[in-house]
């Protein structure tokens, strides 16, 4: 494919932190996906910068295509706060204009939040929601090329999933290109078939999303008899995870490195549930936290959680689902206590000890001038992690913190390096409930990987609220969603609690557009607000029906993979393959139905 911006030699020093990039060369062609990993500060968002025409290189060259449109989302926003949500996404384009467009109109409804009113001021907005205003008022234009930085931050499940498919299709086949750095590993694999390692002022290619990073990364290291081992084992462990509990991920690379399957055949499963159970289960007694008819109001008196009835066991890992507003910290508040029912009883065992790790990094102000080591060496001096004794020093050694950062006082310390300080000194205490509350905030994906290979060791009941896909897949072994105030236990997890919001979202479209004189079945005639409603739907089924389409494809890989003699897994996968059929088949009638009513 022709080139669309090529980077010769590329140099970037900053006067504070030394060089960044080094004789960096690289190029971006139509087609091309990029995602681009590393770790925070080796020079991820620079490189996206001289990428974006945003910053002159010290030397080198970067050449773009002549008239080339790049768009380019920064990590922070410098939208007007005086605009409305109006001015920033569409400008003064008549209402005629842009609603007639259907890619305008899929984008508002994918990223500006129904809770946002049109005429609203930006300076009025939570930071979250400046977010996706500025990530919407960049998408509905035309670009040849997109340059975002983090643009998953501050959006929900269902807007993540949103974007992956907007970026999927915005452009045909082998046009246009994505440049891309996110810390959700999920959406790597879903959009990205190519993937940039930034490290030590180098940029490493790799062929494919991230699970063939993955793959490739260790058999690099495996080659290179790389001398950071720890960070290799967790690769290797990382890799083990994609290839036996993320199967549709992993299927994607479409080569196969022997040597790296066969450390994989070495690695034991990434946790040991049953002895970390027991464990649990010691510490703690049978009795967790216990819901029981649990209702909380506001104080006007609107519902936010109804009928509420969940026995938290020891041991359990359990992400929880939902939209922004849907009540999760509200059940966290039930949880930790900090919330008291309206109606109904929270039962708590005796020995429960509960921490938080919180959005907030504003827990460790007290202390921020304090150095790294004084504040960890009051707490233990030891620290039992998959039967092996560490000292908080080899703990922060494990979390990514180098010898020379132990001396750094705490307020000199980056966001990423304060959260893992926070659940470090969690960690300390030894709470046997632990409750993370959107820990990928501010975290690379190396040091997502590092957390999560310390969490498979801690014997406790965990909760987990996170619209990181890839973060509950791993970290958890069960989820539940919170849908219109009620608690649904997911059997089929994040696929399913995505399912669920998609006929939320349909039957509230096909609500709106229905006429308020007649059935729906007597139309015979559709004023375009109608028919845009329908199109929509089918639009929404057709993409359900190609994912499911997907799953059956990998129901029969596994089908055909499973031990013959196991009757009972393969009983199991042969139900939830006539399950995902006769969804499919009911689709596929609605399909016809909504056809039927545009003829």
């Amino acid at each position: 494919m022709p080139p669309l911006i090529v980077a010769e030699k590329v140099q970037v020093a900053f006067p504070t932190a030394g060089p960044v990039l080094r004789d960096v060369t690289l190029g971006l062609a139509e087609g091309d996906r990029v995602g681009v990993v590393g770790r925070n500060g080796d020079g991820k968002s620079t490189l996206l910068r001289v990428l974006a025409r945003e910053l002159e290189p010290d030397a080198g060259r970067v050449t773009w295509r002549r008239d080339l449109r790049v768009g380019y989302v920064d990590q922070s926003d410098v939208l007007d706060p005086e605009a409305t949500v109006r001015d920033v996404v569409v400008g003064d384009a008549p209402e005629h204009e842009w609603a007639g467009d259907a890619r305008t109109r899929d984008i508002v409804a994918g990223l500006v939040p129904p809770d946002v009113a049109w005429e609203a001021r930006i300076g009025e907005l939570s930071g979250g929601q400046r977010r996706r205003v500025a990530l919407a008022s960049v998408l509905v234009r035309s670009w040849d090329v997109l340059v975002l930085d983090e643009p998953t931050n501050h959006l929900d499940l269902d807007a993540v999933v949103w974007l992956a498919g907007h970026l999927q299709q915005r452009w045909p086949a082998g046009s246009g290109a994505v440049a891309v750095i996110t810390h959700d590993r999920w959406f790597l694999d879903e959009v990205c078939t190519t993937t940039w390692e930034v490290h030590d002022g180098t940029v490493d290619s790799f062929e494919g999303g991230y699970a063939a990073y993955v793959l490739q990364r260790v058999e690099r290291d495996r080659q290179a008899a790389a001398s950071e081992a720890r960070r290799q084992n967790l690769m290797r462990k990382e890799l083990a995870w994609l290839r036996r509990g993320a199967p549709a991920r992993a299927s994607k690379p479409k080569f196969r490195i022997d040597a790296a399957n066969q450390l994989i055949s070495r690695e034991p499963p990434v946790r040991d549930g049953v002895e970390l159970t027991q464990l649990a289960t010691a510490r703690l007694g049978k009795d967790v936290v216990d819901l029981l008819g649990v209702e909380v109001d506001l104080p006007d008196g609107r519902p936010v959680l109804r009928d509420i009835e969940w026995r938290i066991g020891p041991g359990e890992r359990t992400g929880i689902l939902g939209v922004n507003g849907a009540g999760k910290s509200t059940l966290l508040g039930l949880v930790t206590g900090a919330v008291a029912p309206s109606r109904g009883r929270v039962k708590r065992g005796k020995t429960v000890e509960v921490a938080v790790l919180s959005q907030s990094l504003h827990e460790l102000d007290d202390v921020a001038e304090e150095r790294v080591s004084d504040l960890v060496g009051r707490q233990r001096a030891t620290y039992v992690a998959g039967g092996k004794e560490l000292t908080p020093g080899q703990l922060l050694e494990r979390l990514g913190f180098r010898t020379q950062q132990l001396s750094t006082p705490i307020k000199d310390l980056s966001g990423g390096q304060r959260r893992r300080l926070q659940l470090l000194l969690i960690l300390l205490a030894e709470p046997n409930v632990l409750i993370l509350d959107e820990p990928t905030n501010d975290m690379d994906t190396d040091m997502l990987t590092a957390i999560e290979d310390l969490l498979d060791t801690w014997p406790g009941t965990l909760l987990v609220v996170s619209h990181d896909r890839y973060l509950l897949e791993r970290v958890t072994d069960q989820q539940y969603a919170i849908l219109d105030g009620r608690l649904r236990h997911l059997p089929g997890g994040v696929d399913e609690y995505l399912a669920l919001r998609e006929r939320q979202d349909q039957a509230r479209d096909f609500a709106s557009s229905a006429p308020r004189d007649t059935v729906v079945e007597e139309q015979s005639g559709l004023s375009g607000a109608e028919r845009r409603a329908v199109q929509k739907e089918i639009a929404s089924v057709e993409r359900r029906m190609e994912r499911l389409a997907a799953r059956v494809d990998i129901l029969h890989e596994r089908l055909a993979a499973h031990d013959q003699s196991d009757y009972e897994g393969l009983q199991t996968h042969t139900e939830e393959l006539r399950t995902v059929e006769d969804e499919i088949a009911h689709l596929e009638e609605r399909w016809l139905e909504l056809s039927e009513s545009l003829d």
